[in-house]
């Protein structure tokens, strides 16, 4: 296995991106992370991370998916093994977000029983449907949905409290 690499920030870019809120500082994160294994979550740029950056890349993406076009779209996207066969929840208990984790683990339960045809290539209009033979997703959408900015805030302070775990910050 490949070592991790050091992911560097410099500390005014930091303090600045933690001055315009939670998102701009979480973005900032993400994005020297991914500017590190070179911008694609892939099998490469996993070998260089360290579990803690993977579950926040992970999270940025599962956010972007799921604001989008819900855990229908996510699962289609190819996105499911990545978030329901590895410890991903188990992840954000750990992070504190106990509700969210349930929430997560409901959905692989419906990830495992539907995932065949979720994953099959299809036309447009036949993606479009999935949306109605799925409805099962329609309520765990809504509540992300409805907590996404709490989840988020709360996954800006563990990183916050845990800054080491992410980032390296130089003073510059």
């Amino acid at each position: 296995m490949e070592s991790s690499r050091e992911v560097f920030i410099v500390e005014s870019r930091l303090i600045s991106a933690a001055q315009r809120g939670v998102d701009a500082f979480l973005e900032e994160i993400v994005g020297v992370i991914k500017e590190t294994v070179g911008g694609e979550l892939n099998d490469v740029a996993l070998k260089h991370l360290n579990g803690e950056q993977i579950t926040l890349w992970g999270y940025y993406v599962l956010r972007e998916e799921l604001m989008d076009g819900g855990f229908v779209q996510l699962i289609y996207n190819g996105y499911g093994p990545f978030f329901f066969d590895n410890p991903f929840a188990k992840a954000m208990r750990l992070w504190g977000l106990k509700d969210f984790s349930k929430l997560l683990y409901k959905a692989k339960s419906f990830y495992d029983k539907y995932k065949d045809e979720l994953t099959k290539p299809c036309s447009d209009d036949d993606f479009m449907g999935l949306f109605e033979r799925f409805p099962e997703f329609d309520d765990l959408d809504d509540s992300f949905i409805e907590d996404e900015e709490y989840i988020t805030d709360c996954i800006a302070h563990y990183v916050d409290e845990h800054i080491d775990q992410f980032v390296t910050v130089k003073t510059v």
